[in-house]
């Protein structure tokens, strides 16, 4: 099972340069291995939008680092919480 390839939006707009500067859609094709229909869908996009074109799943990209970084604060959390814990044992030790 093949895994599903993604593309930047700078590599995506780089593809789409060297077309405008005059390499033929089968020279770009070939050059990158990318279907050709994916290129003219790529240009397409980019012609009718290029501020939002290839913006991805922004919102979604924030919500997973959100999420990763609340997992991070509770295991920090409890990795503080266990060695406060050692602590006050070894103190007590030692007395």
């Amino acid at each position: 099972m093949s895994k599903r390839r993604k593309y930047t939006r700078e590599f995506k707009i780089s593809v789409i340069t060297e077309l405008d500067a005059g390499k033929t859609l089968a020279q770009v094709s070939r050059e990158y291995n990318l279907n050709p229909s994916m290129i003219t869908r790529w240009k397409r996009e980019y012609n009718k939008d290029p501020e939002s074109a290839f913006r991805g799943n922004g919102a979604a990209s924030k919500e997973s680092r959100i999420a990763e970084l609340e997992r991070l604060v509770g295991k920090l959390y409890a990795e503080n919480a266990f060695l406060k814990n050692a602590l006050e044992r070894l103190r007590k030790e030692r007395r």
